[in-house]
């Protein structure tokens, strides 16, 4: 009998010995089926120790058998050639190496699952700078246990102006892998099959570091066969079949962290804590980058951390002071720079231009000109070298030292009149859009003009709030330029689009900028009316996120100005929104408001009503007289507030009332809320629900803004309580909780939480 048979042979006696199949031999071992049957047939002449002792284990062989059962499989391993000392070894490891633990726990798992198997390729790739090369090397020590036939390493120089041709490499690998240079074949097909050939037995582990494209790496993966292969390459190299994807992201925060600390000695950094952790921030969490930052300060033991931060916070000297010695971070981004097509390179440049975290395909075609699919191409061949990223379809983003290099490439490359021109371009297709987008949400306007035409669609709601929000970075910054180029006009033309739509985004902490910019311009522009009416906008926006003492600052401003103009319909507006913050203090702590105050509040209430009643405010009365409503009930007037609910809800149903529907809709929701509001503090619990139930059926045509539906929610299940039907409670309590989150109101949301629990305890139903 040859080695193999002998092996082959003994193992299919001692599995029948033990009166066991094939399949229960793999369950009971975790040896695969396929496995075993090849090393019964004599298929798999050598298998791994580790293969062979699982198996012994579960034959439970005694002593002598046992030796001789791993002796046959150690016999019947192939005699190849040794690996040659000095050709593809590892380079030097990082003594310091921080992070990384989930894509290092990722690579073991896979190296481990497929003891028994063929190993599963890894493209590991990314960013420049990100330290795809450092873990490749770092991990091979970490696997060099489970890869007992040697690590080797080749650079594919993916980023010289000539890579590595493949048969090149192959030639290499098969040197390093024992082979005389003489046996070694000449046709590059006959290399590959024996470089697959000589891996099919062997457990290696491959790093193929620096790959530039898909074909120069598929001739140097193993085909069957435990050995593993790392690739390394800025491009994802998505065309190869049968690869682990392991995309590198920056550092997090806690690593990065750890990294300066290692490199740097942790007596140094411990003294300035904070120091490092702004260090790593202005290294962008960018692997080499903190390397260089650190490694500078190894040479330079009179500098605290602190010194180069400060060097570091000049953006414009960043990228320079980011050197040490033969690394550079700009160089890093240079290469792929250089790779890209001049397309890719123009819109990599223009798109500095943009100060926003990320964008979508439209506004880089703006900033380049180029029609939508041709700047879409652009930007995947950005993301292709690890200039940019793409979190989701459509949009992308810088890291943001590849921003910083993007922005020194366009002050070098482009004439600064060119810059200006695609800046303004940008800026002026940016507020054209929110304007049309911002007035899908204002009574009187909905869908754009039939004639309209941009590189976006706004069909809908929907998609005009998906992309302000989505674009908000980028318009609000338009409006900047705008307000400090002096175009009053455009300021207070965007900011009015927004007026509806801000109630739609209430958490968004810049409505109090956008109305700030546009009540400005209309005072630059002597427009006292103007002013008035973005005041008002402005104390609704800081009311809204609790600076309720500059709200109603802000109000009374506007008041004043609305008597200087005689203007009843601006007095009316400013009115309503100085009773807000006595309202909201009176709701979250009723002993802080004293009776005089509130007292004053119902007047200013009730003459806010009457005074855009008198103007023929149609979309502004009903708001202002479900306040005054609301005034009524908390000083203790609950029939009158019912009455006056009543009243109300019969104005807005009267087929007359004149307001636009989806107004009216969202204005009878408010009206009917404030109706169950009143039957709740009668404790009519009845006519409550009933109150509540016609309120959601209106607020859900009408969608206002979440912490509307939240609170009525919240009332409904409290009504439902109190009658006793409590799963139904539970359901418009939870749906309360909900939006009220949603809404940006936790306090409220939690006071709901505690209100649900209640519910679960004895005797309600739990």
């Amino acid at each position: 009998m040859s080695d193999g048979e002998s092996f082959a042979a003994l193992l299919r006696a001692f599995r029948q010995a033990a009166g066991l199949t094939i399949e229960e031999l793999s369950q009971a071992s975790g040896v695969s089926v396929r496995a075993i049957g090849d090393m019964e047939r004599g298929v798999s002449r050598g298998p791994q120790r580790r293969t062979v002792a699982a198996l012994a284990e579960v034959l439970r062989l005694p002593p002598d058998e046992h030796d001789a059962f791993l002796a046959a499989a150690r016999v019947g391993r192939p005699r190849s050639a040794p690996s040659v000392a000095g050709i593809c070894e590892l380079p030097r490891g990082i003594g310091d190496f921080t992070g990384r633990e989930h894509e290092l726990g990722l690579l073991w798992e896979l190296a481990a699952r497929n003891a028994d198997g063929p190993a599963v390729p890894v493209t590991i790739w990314g960013t420049p700078g990100m330290g795809k090369t450092t873990l490749a090397v770092h991990a091979a020590g970490r696997l060099a246990d489970l890869f007992p036939d040697g690590q080797f390493f080749l650079d594919l120089r993916g980023m010289d102006a000539t890579p590595l041709a493949s048969g090149a490499g192959l030639t290499r690998l098969l040197k390093a892998l024992g082979m005389a240079e003489r046996g070694i074949p000449a046709d590059e097909q006959q290399r590959a099959g024996q470089y697959r050939a000589l891996l099919r037995e062997r457990r290696c582990l491959i790093v193929l570091d620096n790959a530039a494209g898909e074909s120069q790496v598929r001739p140097l993966l193993p085909g069957g066969g435990p050995s593993m292969t790392l690739i390394t390459s800025r491009r994802p190299l998505s065309g190869l079949e049968g690869v682990q994807q392991l995309p590198l992201a920056q550092l997090a925060q806690e690593e990065s962290a750890a990294l300066l600390r290692a490199i740097v000695g942790e007596p140094r950094s411990a003294a300035e804590p904070d120091a490092v952790s702004e260090l790593a921030r202005l290294c962008g969490h960018l692997p080499l980058a903190m390397r260089i930052a650190g490694n500078r300060l190894q040479s330079r033991p009179g500098w605290t951390i602190r010194h180069l931060a400060g060097r570091l916070d000049d953006e414009g000297r960043r990228l320079d002071a980011l050197a040490a010695g033969d690394l550079q971070v700009a160089a890093a981004f240079a290469l792929s720079y250089e790779q890209v097509t001049p397309t890719a390179r123009r819109t990599f440049r223009r798109l500095a231009l943009s100060t926003a975290p990320d964008f979508g395909i439209p506004l880089a075609a703006v900033l380049t000109e180029l029609d939508l699919d041709d700047a879409e191409d652009a930007l995947e061949e950005l993301v292709d070298l690890g200039l940019l990223t793409s979190p989701y379809a459509g949009r992308y983003l810088f890291h943001d030292l590849v921003r910083l290099y993007a922005r020194a490439r366009l002050e070098q490359e482009e004439p600064a009149e060119a810059q200006e021109q695609a800046r303004r371009r940008m800026e002026a297709w940016l507020l054209e859009v929110a304007v049309v987008a911002g007035r899908w949400f204002e009574p009187g306007y909905g869908a754009p003009p039939p004639q309209w035409h941009s590189l976006v669609t706004l069909d809908s709601r929907a998609e005009a709030g998906k992309w302000l929000r989505a674009e908000g970075t980028a318009w609000l910054d338009a409006l900047r330029s705008a307000a400090r180029r002096g175009e009053h006009a455009t300021v207070i033309e965007v900011a009015e689009s927004m007026n509806w739509f801000s109630d739609q985004w209430v958490p968004w902490e810049h409505w109090h900028e956008v109305f700030e910019l546009s009540s400005g311009a209309a005072r630059a522009m002597g427009d006292r009316v103007q002013e008035a009416a973005h005041l008002i906008h402005l104390s609704s926006v800081l009311s809204d996120h609790r600076r309720t003492e500059e709200g109603e600052a802000t109000a009374l401003r506007a008041l004043e100005l609305a008597r200087e103009t005689g203007d009843v319909r601006q007095q009316g507006r400013a009115l309503f929104h100085a009773v807000q913050p006595t309202v909201h203090a009176f709701l979250n702590d009723p002993a802080s408001v004293d009776p005089a105050t509130l007292e004053r509040a119902l007047d200013d209430s009730r003459r806010a009503a009457d005074f855009l009643l008198q103007a023929g405010d149609l979309e502004a009365y009903p708001q202002a007289m479900a306040s005054y409503i609301n005034v009524l009930r908390l000083a203790g007037h609950a029939e009158a507030a019912l009455e006056q609910s009543l009243a109300l809800v019969a104005t807005l149903r009267d087929p007359a009332y004149g307001g636009f529907p989806a107004h009216v809709s969202q204005a009878l929701g408010i009206a009917l809320a404030q109706l169950g509001a009143a039957h709740l503090a009668l404790e009519r619990w009845e006519d409550a629900v009933g109150a509540f139930h016609e309120a959601l059926g209106e607020m859900a045509r009408a969608r206002p803004h979440a912490e509307v539906v939240g609170r009525a929610q919240r009332r409904l299940g409290t009504a439902l309580r109190h009658l006793g039907r409590v799963e139904e409670a539970r359901r418009a309590l939870a749906e309360g909780q909900r939006l009220l989150e949603e809404g940006g109101r936790p306090e409220q949301a939690a006071e709901v939480a505690e209100e649900l629990q209640e519910l679960t305890g004895p005797g309600n139903g739990a």
